[in-house]
């Protein structure tokens, strides 16, 4: 197995935890909790005040019933969206939400996103595309020994995570695992 695999599968090992399945559009006869589940994907997404709020509260929950009093020397970090605007809309209320609830450290400052590249990709039939990603600049100095919770709205494969993960273990940071408002499911009766 290569480092590159190694590494992600280092932070896939560790505690995940999502809080709904997530059935993409082209999968038809899911339930109405499910289209509901989908809806907040996408409302949350979007920034919209009402679903930011209760992902919020979610979060913070499962953050007391997990570390409890530990919370207030874990950092809450989000895997950062695809642009600065998209992180912003998604990530800034939010992230302060949780930190407020629970009484962890608010990392949402000491991640900035501040371009794009392209950047070529395999899919599941190994044909390779190019897709445009994130350029992402870190606190450095701020990381460095602190213990961090990773959040991204959705998990299919879980490398954004994993790689994000790394990037902050890098700095000198130790992750202790990820959240996910959902998880991406492609067969209705899993």
């Amino acid at each position: 197995m290569r480092q590159t695999d190694l590494n992600i599968q280092k932070q896939l090992d560790k505690p995940i935890t999502w809080f709904f399945k997530y059935f993409p559009v082209r999968i038809k006869n899911v339930s109405f909790a499910d289209l509901v589940a989908r809806k907040l994907v996408y409302d949350f997404k979007d920034g919209d005040e009402l679903s930011v709020k209760m992902v919020a509260e979610e979060t913070a929950s499962q953050m007391r019933d997990k570390y409890g009093d530990k919370c207030s020397d874990i950092v809450f970090s989000c895997v950062p969206a695809s642009s600065a605007e998209k992180n912003e809309i998604r990530y800034k209320d939010f992230c302060s939400k949780v930190c407020e609830l629970c009484g962890c450290i608010n990392g949402y400052d000491h991640v900035k996103v501040v371009g794009e590249r392209l950047s070529v990709h395999e899919n599941r039939d190994k044909e390779k595309e190019i897709r445009k990603v994130n350029i992402v600049e870190f606190d450095k100095e701020w990381f460095k020994g602190r213990e961090v919770i990773c959040f991204d709205d959705i998990i299919t494969k879980g490398h954004s995570y994993a790689n994000y993960a790394n990037q902050l273990e890098s700095l000198g940071a130790s992750v202790l695992g990820g959240m996910f408002l959902a998880r991406t499911h492609y067969n209705v009766n899993s």
